[in-house]
């Protein structure tokens, strides 16, 4: 076993102290204003995985942003990783500098953008966040996102989009990314885009999941019923999972709705199934699928599954393709 992969293991089984250091600032070309991320790192470690987290874009003024998430990006750093949190040009805490910039108000092209922006400059986050230089593992970079996070996490993970200002296909895939978490995901489009809110952003169906060929694991709630978008209740955020093609694997949390218990924040007031216990076990869960994805052959995500998603107890079940 390597190093890295010890390293990971252990931590998956002890959490360690967290640093939190933001905002880490980085100047890019052309975006109307600067990307600012938070690195969330193991206070102890080395050959550290690297998770991006992209925000959803929920109700409140700060959450969707790189102070949102605290209960997974807090996990998933005690736990080994070292999770960076962009702020994307459709947070609210942007809205009145970019709302008439180029791509709003849904900036699905600058959203994924900031990842590869992140990427090319994990030197320089490195070389800032204080003590983190030369702990990362640079090779291992995956990726989460939620709600509209997890849109982009699609067009990242290759998804292909057929962009409704011109008619083309789309491809952003990120190969540096080995592997994703999609958490409520939106699904398909077409007829199934029927609800009201559809036409407001015509970009939720434009994704075309046939080409999302990466590792990736599907979140879903199995109360998450949509309407502002589809009549098609919970199964439309399944599709990521139904209609791209393998390795992937759906993870169908038991009574969850959109906030899959209360993943955006602590004690967050939008949360509609507020349920610690499940954002444990999902952060957990998680945290083992990457582990595993990242460090081939390691039980992590096996164990975790036995653990929580079997017996009386389970939180949801799994299903692999």
């Amino acid at each position: 076993m390597s190093t890295s992969t010890a390293t990971t293991t252990e931590a998956l089984d002890r959490p360690v102290p967290v640093l939190s250091f933001s905002p880490v600032v980085l100047s890019v070309p052309g975006r109307p204003v600067d990307l600012q991320v938070r690195v969330s790192a193991p206070a102890t470690g080395t050959g550290l995985p690297v998770l991006l987290l992209s925000h959803g874009h929920g109700p409140s003024n700060n959450l969707s942003s790189l102070n949102g998430y605290a209960p997974l990006a807090n996990f998933w750093a005690a736990h080994g990783f070292v999770v960076i949190q962009p702020t994307h040009l459709t947070s609210r805490t942007l809205s009145h500098l970019v709302a008439d910039a180029p791509g709003a108000p849904d900036f699905w092209r600058s959203r994924a953008e900031d990842m590869t922006h992140i990427l090319d400059r994990l030197d320089t986050i490195e070389r800032t966040v204080p003590q983190l230089a030369g702990r990362i593992d640079h090779t291992k970079v995956a990726l989460a996102g939620h709600s509209l996070g997890g849109f982009t996490a699609a067009l990242l993970l290759g998804a292909g989009l057929n962009d409704p200002d011109t008619g083309n296909v789309v491809h952003l895939v990120e190969p540096r990314i080995k592997a994703g978490v999609l958490l409520a995901a939106p699904g398909r489009g077409g007829d199934a885009l029927n609800g009201p809110m559809a036409e407001q952003w015509p970009i939720i169906g434009a994704l075309d999941f046939s080409t999302m060929t990466a590792p990736a694991l599907v979140v879903a709630g199995d109360k998450d019923d949509s309407r502002h978008f589809t009549d098609m209740g919970p199964d439309w955020h399944a599709d990521p999972y139904t209609l791209a093609p393998g390795p992937k694997t759906l993870l169908t949390l038991f009574d969850a709705e959109h906030g899959l218990g209360g993943i955006a924040g602590y004690d967050a007031a939008e949360t509609t199934d507020e349920n610690p216990e499940r954002v444990s076990a999902l952060a957990r869960l998680t945290a083992a699928y990457l582990h595993t994805e990242l460090h081939p052959g390691a039980p992590t995500w096996r164990a975790a599954c036995e653990a929580l998603t079997s017996g009386p107890d389970a939180v949801g079940r799994v299903e692999h393709k």
